[in-house]
């Protein structure tokens, strides 16, 4: 929940076009997880989780957005983010999430890493349309 003029925000879009913005979505994750109650080794698995989702979307999207959300599920609170891009896509998703494989010069743990430190992973990708991955990590 962010503050503004007129009370708290529950949800919100930034954009992740640069670099620099991938550092401004990591501090604004940081937040957020505080604000929602996480533990810091939670706070830490989100915020690494999202650092890499947002440097993807720069580098292989060539750039988009983070679309974030606070969720409440019965007395549990969560943070949901949603990073998407109109980027060419994913071609071979199943080869993309295998550990060890990478399209650039990383170590291959992007994807498969962000599933392992959040508590729900999507990917809605296709080549040519573009790649949306959500991920909810609770408190």
């Amino acid at each position: 929940m962010t503050s503004f003029a007129g009370g708290t925000l529950d949800s919100g879009t930034q954009a992740v076009q640069v670099e620099q913005d991938v550092v401004v979505a990591r501090q604004t994750v940081r937040k957020l997880a505080t604000q929602c109650g996480m533990r810091l080794v939670d706070q830490t698995k989100l915020i690494t989780a999202a650092s890499e989702l947002a440097r993807n979307t720069v580098i292989y999207g060539g750039g988009g957005h983070m679309d974030w959300s606070v969720v409440e599920k019965g007395v549990r609170k969560g943070l949901r983010l949603l990073f998407r891009d109109e980027g060419p896509g994913i071609p071979d998703l199943k080869l993309a999430m295998s550990d060890g494989w990478t399209s650039g010069n990383g170590l291959g743990l992007g994807l498969s890493g962000a599933k392992r430190l959040v508590d729900e992973f999507d990917i809605d990708t296709a080549a040519g349309r573009g790649t949306r991955i959500t991920l909810v990590k609770w408190a």
